[in-house]
């Protein structure tokens, strides 16, 4: 099956150029192209486009969507498995890619979604994510929707594929133009209507943040927004995996004895709570 790769860019100059050579040491599939889009950017993100000889068009800042820009991207291209990733992530090896489809490619799911490792440095944003992104692969469906609530609809377009035939049938993301979260309105969709998603541990990308309290908070605030626009979500409550993340933190913080993460966790999640409160009350 030929995969379309998508990926949005803004101020990129310092990724583009090993991603982009990443993407092309890829073995045992197809691509069908690889599509930049690049938002007006400050930087010389568009010159080293150029150097590489890359495929992108440019859009407005007024005109970026984190839904509709993938959206409009995703209906043209021609690949009959999308590609999603973002221009921060480090890939590793060379079935990244393979290992993200193969899923789809061997009909045990309609979309799946890479293992996210945090950088070494970034502790508590890698142990989040070691909890998040284990190193074991799992199929959600339909039937796991009880059991697993609203991580039932856990899904990431950092480095994620949907077959294209899917996400026609799903209508993209509606023309909708949501600021945060359109993964997980779109995984739900996917659920919701009998798909399959794959989370595959097997393919692995490096991706994480450290951000300041204000960012974790205005994060997590649109978070909240979008949790109070599509109101049915809220029926689907947290569960004991979902809750065990502190704890999880917490063990891993005291076996690296990295105690200041402990610290940061409580002002970190309480930044979080914070902001989803305000996002989901603020009009």
């Amino acid at each position: 099956m030929k995969v379309s790769i998508i990926c949005p860019l803004y101020n990129a100059e310092k990724y583009i150029k090993d991603l982009y050579l990443s993407i092309k040491r890829q073995e045992a599939v197809e691509i069908e192209s690889i599509q930049f889009i690049l938002t007006e950017s400050t930087d010389l993100t568009e010159d080293v486009l150029k150097e590489i000889g890359a495929n992108y068009y440019k859009i407005k800042r007024s005109d970026f969507s984190h839904s509709l820009t993938r959206e409009k991207a995703a209906f043209l291209a021609k690949g009959e498995i999308i590609v999603f990733i973002t221009q921060d992530i480090k890939i590793v090896g060379e079935d990244w890619l393979s290992n993200l489809i193969q899923g789809i490619v061997n009909n045990q799911c309609e979309a799946s979604f890479s293992r996210q490792i945090g950088y070494e440095n970034h502790g508590l944003e890698r142990y989040i994510r070691e909890a998040n992104y284990p190193e074991v692969s799992r199929i959600v469906s339909k039937n796991q929707v009880e059991e697993l609530g609203i991580m039932s609809f856990f899904f990431s377009d950092t480095s994620s594929a949907i077959k294209k035939s899917t996400f026609e049938s799903l209508n993209g993301y509606d023309g909708k133009d949501l600021p945060t979260n359109e993964d997980m309105y779109f995984a739900y969709k996917l659920i919701m209507n009998g798909y399959r998603i794959k989370y595959e541990a097997e393919s692995k990308v490096i991706h994480s943040h450290e951000f300041s309290l204000g960012e974790v908070y205005n994060r997590y605030k649109e978070i909240g927004r979008f949790f109070t626009q599509n109101a049915y979500l809220n029926d689907y409550k947290a569960t004991k995996r979902g809750k065990g993340l502190l704890k999880y933190v917490i063990k891993r913080s005291i076996e690296e004895k990295n105690y200041i993460i402990i610290f940061n966790l409580f002002t970190n999640f309480t930044a979080r709570f914070i902001g989803m409160k305000v996002g989901k009350i603020k009009k």
